[in-house]
């Protein structure tokens, strides 16, 4: 008998927007994907990546059972043999060498599984100070930046523009109509972005690329790679200078405005025009513009984190903001209030940062991680704490991270490396053993994190859609098993330590919520006392949240189960003001000066007067895809081949390119070959290659990745090219030297 159709909403985890999705399932088969209409957040739309959902469920390649990797070649082995060689291969390891000789990288995928709930208690047994922060290629500035103003903890104090009531948006490294808001979560971003436009405001974006976003937008400049830094504290001088500044909510809670004022006197408009690329005129003008328009947001992304001075954009970016009156007001940037709140998770001390260093170039710690640009010398350096093993969970750091040829060597030398993924891609080849976990339509979710970051209050259960292989365990067990095995009590049953954790988790968060009068840990596990894993959290997180029940205390609030009868989701209503209930800085205010920022100024100064001959090298995004596994989905790479250097005509013409070549591009530390692409979208001076290609490497077995294999950029990203604050490894901004390939052309 056929089995019968039915639909399951959820949203689609392969992006930030956490747009809705109807998938149709006959039996255990994903047969059709489209956008659910009936989502009060994204109302319908999609993008092509989640037409993905169904490939990825149904790719060959996919792994459905650990693997041991041995001289002859891969084997499958058990869920109980997996475990008991790790805990024998990392325990001889760590007692050998130290606890720091085990580390531990994660990877974009874990965002979207509850999984990523019991990441910290995976990190807290380790007991490591190689833990390797994955935000360092993409968020590590924002974070620093934020916490230091703000007081933390990330992602809870990051404000977000609020852009649908803005009237003028002014984006600076950023392409929202491709990454539909990386730290701004909002479904239908060209949507979004050209109501903007289309209700009588203004679009401004800055980038040394005419985005997808640009072609959107009111006005497009150019600005030299790595000059972000320098046009922002040109538009903040221009408020002080022109008497512009108005703090509005933020009027009675600032420190630091008069240091503020006098370090930003150096980066006059005039006196930065030459090393931005932009006439002094233009940027007076786009300051003023800001500061007089009704409401008005400054946001910024990729472009101003992963450079030279992407503490110090960040930074500018959230003063424009504040001294401009913006901060925590309708139309302007706002936080999320979500219904499952970090901040009732532990007592959230002020931010800090560098509590301690890496060991060999010094590096700062970020809540108790190190900068992934650190990888490869921690493992290659000799000494007490070289890492010896590593942990990886979903994640492809020889595609995604800085000179990927060096840390190619740094594994092929480690001594044991375990991956939780679902592949043998061009990282996981080198491990030991791999743990395949289910894939997000074999698992419900709710997205944690990103409900932190949305430009609305909402929230939605994710269902599952199709079955898991019977006997697999769900991400979070994985996670928690392996966090058992570094406590020494991974013998015990899921159930038992799950109980251990939880029963910890809800004593600190019962004693930090005061909202709930004589709320207790006691009555919250007996009430929670049906559940298990990351859905118990959740339910909690809810149930004492702000929306929440209270445990019976408010009947008509919030409780998961009240979310799951939503399967569309839940319209929680648009931002609103909430800064001074965030703040979380020892002073109580703004740190709007942080010594830090201020102790970097001079660099930035110096690097403005060095030479600027040569080309830089930057990255892109396409719609189709945003981490490296999408590439062997065939509904993502089909058509033209989109892993090309761009470069602009001015510039194909100086090497003597010209369609139908290919260009040998070469920086300190390595040199590929590409395809080209002549386009006028590019600023003289800067060329153009996609993040995450290059699939060509033996021993990976991505069979549709490999015919699409492209070119790895992070051969020529450089790891000791990095922001000094943060410690993120410049991915957007590498200075590169161009020539035609010799036998290449027409």
């Amino acid at each position: 008998m056929k089995a019968q159709r039915r639909i399951v909403n959820r949203v689609c985890p392969f992006c930030e927007a956490t747009c809705g999705v109807a998938i149709e399932v006959e039996g255990d088969q994903i047969v059709a994907v489209r956008g659910d209409k009936e989502d009060p957040f994204s109302r319908g739309f999609i993008c092509p990546k989640a037409y993905g959902l169904k490939a990825f469920q149904q790719d060959p390649d996919r792994l459905k059972q650990p693997m041991r990797r041995t001289a002859g070649g891969w084997q499958p082995i058990t869920w109980e043999a997996a475990f008991a060689e790790i805990e024998t291969r990392l325990t001889a390891i760590q007692q050998k060498y130290g606890r720091d000789a085990v580390g531990m990288y994660s990877g974009n995928p874990i965002v979207h599984d509850l999984a990523l709930m019991y990441m910290p208690v995976l990190a807290r047994a380790l007991g490591s100070k190689s833990l390797f922060n994955a935000s360092a290629v993409d968020t590590l500035p924002k974070q620093v930046q934020t916490g230091l103003m703000f007081g933390g903890p990330f992602p809870a104090t990051i404000p977000v523009p609020d852009i649908d009531r803005t009237s003028y948006l002014l984006i600076v490294g950023a392409n929202p109509a491709i990454s539909h808001g990386s730290l701004m979560t909002m479904p239908d971003a060209p949507g979004r972005l050209k109501g903007v436009v289309e209700r009588g405001g203004k679009l401004v974006v800055i980038d040394p690329r005419r985005t997808e976003t640009a072609r959107l937008a009111s006005e497009h400049h150019f600005i030299r790679p790595g000059a972000d830094a320098a046009f922002l504290l040109a538009m903040v001088h221009t408020l002080f200078d022109e008497n512009l500044v108005r703090l509005g909510a933020a009027e009675d809670l600032i420190n630091g405005l008069e240091e503020v004022k006098v370090s930003v006197r150096a980066f006059a408009p005039e006196a930065v025009a030459g090393f931005c690329g932009m006439d002094a005129a233009t940027i007076r003008r786009l300051a003023r513009e800001f500061a007089a328009a009704p409401s008005a947001a400054c946001y910024g992304r990729l472009g101003t984190c992963v450079q030279e001075f992407g503490t110090l954009s960040c930074w500018g970016i959230e003063l424009m903001n504040i001294l401009a009156g913006n901060l925590d007001r309708p139309g302007g940037v706002m936080f999320t209030t979500p219904a499952a709140p970090i901040n009732s998770l532990s007592r959230s001390k002020p931010f800090t940062f560098a509590r301690f260093r890496s060991r060999v170039s010094g590096q700062p710690e970020v809540e108790g991680r190190i900068p992934s640009s650190t990888m490869a010398e921690e493992m290659l350096t000799p000494g007490d704490g070289q890492v010896r093993a590593m942990i990886l969970l979903m994640t492809n750091p020889l595609r995604s991270a800085a000179n990927s040829e060096q840390l190619e060597r740094a594994f092929k030398g480690l001594e044991f490396v375990v991956a939780v993924d679902f592949y043998i891609n061009e990282t996981t080849r080198y491990a030991d053993i791999i743990l395949p976990t289910p894939t997000n339509a074999e698992a419900s979710c709710y997205e944690f994190g990103l409900y932190h970051l949305s430009v609305r209050n909402v929230a939605k259960w994710s269902s599952m859609a199709v079955p898991p292989k019977a006997g697999s365990p769900s991400t979070w067990e994985v996670i928690l098993r392996l966090g058992a095995i570094a406590m020494g009590i991974g013998k015990q049953s899921t159930r038992a330590i799950d109980d251990v954790v939880f029963s910890q988790i809800a004593g600190t968060s019962v004693g930090c919520n005061s909202k709930w009068e004589n709320l207790t840990t006691e009555e919250v596990i007996a009430n929670l006392k049906d559940l298990i894993g990351p859905e118990r959290l959740v339910d909690m997180l809810v149930r004492i949240g702000p929306y929440g029940d209270g445990f019976g205390r408010r009947p008509d609030g919030l409780t998961l189960a009240k979310i799951k009868e939503s399967e569309h989701g839940i319209d929680l209503g648009p931002l609103e003001p909430r800064l001074r209930e965030l703040l979380n800085t020892r002073s109580g205010k703004i740190e709007l000066a942080p010594r830090e920022m201020l102790d970097d100024l001079p660099r930035l100064r110096a690097h403005m007067t060095t030479g600027r001959d040569g080309m830089i090298l930057i990255g892109r995004r396409d719609l189709r895809w945003s981490n490296s596994f999408m590439h062997n989905l065939p509904a993502l790479v089909k058509g033209r081949d989109r892993c090309v250097l761009q470069i602009s005509p001015s510039d194909a013409g100086r090497f003597g390119l010209g369609e139908g070549d290919s260009a040998r591009i070469t920086s300190r530390v390595g040199s590929v070959v590409a395809p080209i692409e002549i386009t006028t979208d590019l600023m003289p001076g800067v060329v153009s290659l996609p993040h995450g290609w290059g699939h060509d490497a033996e021993g990976s077995q991505l069979q549709v990745a490999k015919a699409h294999a492209g070119v790895n950029t992070n051969v020529l990203t450089d790891d000791r090219a990095y922001d000094v604050l943060s410690g993120t490894a410049v991915l957007f901004g590498t200075p590169v030297r161009i020539e035609p390939e010799l036998g290449s052309g027409k």
